[in-house]
């Protein structure tokens, strides 16, 4: 799988210099289904931008854009084509005929959040010309100032237009940091939306994916101790402390650097969220632990033996100056939780969603697809500005990503309908059928989805008279080995 780079373009106002050109951006394709196109997210801005794609000669480009030699080991623009890329930006916002003369701003790596390769974004940055400020099209771009975009990233509303993750990453991040808090040089982290540090680490997680994304907290502000209306207050929190053994010397360092008054959040037990746990009460001996009780029932004593709080959801977390609202959150286990990022409305959202593909649900640990579709439908109606999860990329498009797990959930089930009124009886006959075009290395992982699929199909009363759940279920112990077989 090749790199992917791509081409973000900061082009100043002539009139002026405190603004730059953001463009409405485009939302996903729609479903085609009135039950689900019903739901969109806000309007999206950010910067202009553009795959970048390489030359078959360097000779062949007509820009040449000096690169500062502490960037020149990771990209040389020569190799790329520039002119195609910066032409189609410029179409795109309706500037194809005027002149600007570009400079090198910046070069960004994202953290290989996988399954692919982690993408590469080159920023140059040129102001237009004293008689080409007028937009013409006011409906799809506009100025901007950083301070505009801090204000619009801050204090959110559902449903309000957003700035996108170039925009923050590439501008605002280098104009609002601020403290001495540092990752260890061997790992990357994120930072959107302002506020939300996003670090994967390796994890033993099931593929496609190598990393559980660990969520950094830590304002700037001290906490407020005198609100009683919190469960719980601190200097800084972490989500899903997940790492593997090979990557808790990375922890203790990010653990050390955090301050002492430090509120871990778990999202639920599995070993892929929990591994670095020892490590957080060994280095943070005063750290709060919140999770579900489900899941702390499920944490081993060697892992966590300092304090810890149970929740159950509705409760809030006060972080410096930041508000944390705990959503209760079931389906891919009976204590999932999700979390709420109340100033930027970004919504974490644990293995609810993922990255890249569906979601597995935990059949042995309270999963269940009911509680699955009305958490889906919850995470909906918060509107969030982004979603978050702890496997993959930060997700600009929310609702339409839960919708398509919702589209996908059902057409999944009425599959398997079909198979079961066509004669399958057993898992395996079942997962044959719904699977046929999945790599059968996949079919066990996916078994837990087809027995919870099945129990909610008991539960409408949808599942043909003659067909035997007793049967079923005792075909279930009997479906690894014939996995195994094959």
């Amino acid at each position: 799988m090749a790199t992917q780079y791509n081409l973000s373009l900061i082009i100043k106002n002539p009139s002026n210099e405190d603004e730059f050109l953001l463009v409405k951006q485009n939302p996903p394709p729609k479903f085609n289904d009135p039950e689900y196109d019903s739901f969109s997210d806000s309007p999206l801005w950010d910067f202009p931008s553009s795959p970048l794609l390489p030359l078959d000669s360097p000779s062949d480009n007509q820009f040449s854009i000096q690169v500062p030699e502490s960037c020149s080991d990771e990209v040389d623009l020569s190799k790329f084509d520039l002119n195609s890329a910066i032409h189609k930006v410029l179409e795109q916002v309706e500037l194809e005929d005027t002149p600007v003369e570009w400079k090198f701003m910046k070069y960004v790596q994202e953290p290989e959040f996988g399954p692919g390769l982690p993408v590469k974004t080159i920023y140059i940055i040129g102001t237009l010309g004293p008689k080409n400020g007028k937009l013409k099209d006011v409906e799809f771009c506009k100025w901007m100032t950083t301070e505009g975009c801090i204000s619009m990233l801050a204090e959110v509303k559902p449903c309000n237009d957003r700035v996108g993750s170039m925009v923050v990453v590439g501008l605002l991040n280098d104009s609002t940091k601020s403290g001495t808090w540092k990752i260890p040089p061997t790992l990357k982290c994120q930072e959107y939306p302002l506020g939300v540090k996003i670090i994967p680490m390796e994890s033993r997680t099931a593929k496609p994916f190598r990393t559980t994304n660990l969520i950094v907290f830590l304002p700037e502000c001290n906490a407020n101790e005198h609100d009683d209306g919190f469960i719980a207050h601190g200097e800084a929190l972490i989500v899903d402390p997940g790492c593997k053994s090979s990557s808790y010397e990375q922890l203790k360092e990010i653990i050390a650097a955090l301050p002492r008054k430090l509120v871990v959040f778990v999202t639920h037990h599995h070993n892929d969220h929990v591994d670095g746990l020892s490590v957080v009460q060994k280095y943070s001996p005063d750290a709060r632990l919140l999770a579900h009780e489900n899941t702390i029932r499920r944490i081993r004593k060697d892992d966590w033996s300092l304090p810890y709080v149970s929740v159950s959801g509705s409760e809030e977390i006060c972080i410096g100056n930041q508000k944390l609202r705990i959503i209760l959150a079931p389906g891919h286990t009976d204590g999932h939780m999700a979390l709420l990022h109340v100033s930027t409305n970004s919504l974490i959202v644990g293995d609810h969603c993922v990255g890249q593909g569906s979601a597995l649900l935990d059949s042995a640990s309270g999963g269940n697809m009911q509680d699955y579709f009305q958490t889906t439908y919850k995470f909906i109606e918060l509107s969030p500005h982004a979603l978050i999860p702890m496997h993959g990329r930060t997700n600009m498009w929310p609702k339409h990503m839960l919708c398509g797990y919702l589209k996908n959930r059902r057409n999944r089930e009425s599959t398997i309908l079909m198979a079961i009124e066509n004669g399958a009886k057993t898992l395996f006959d079942i997962v044959a059928y719904t699977y046929a075009d999945v790599d059968r290395s996949l079919w066990f992982y996916a078994s837990s989805n087809v027995r919870l699929h099945v129990d909610h199909l008991a539960v409408q009363n949808k599942l043909p008279s003659d067909f035997s759940l007793e049967n079923f279920n005792r075909s279930c112990a009997e479906f690894a080995g014939m996995v195994h077989k094959i």
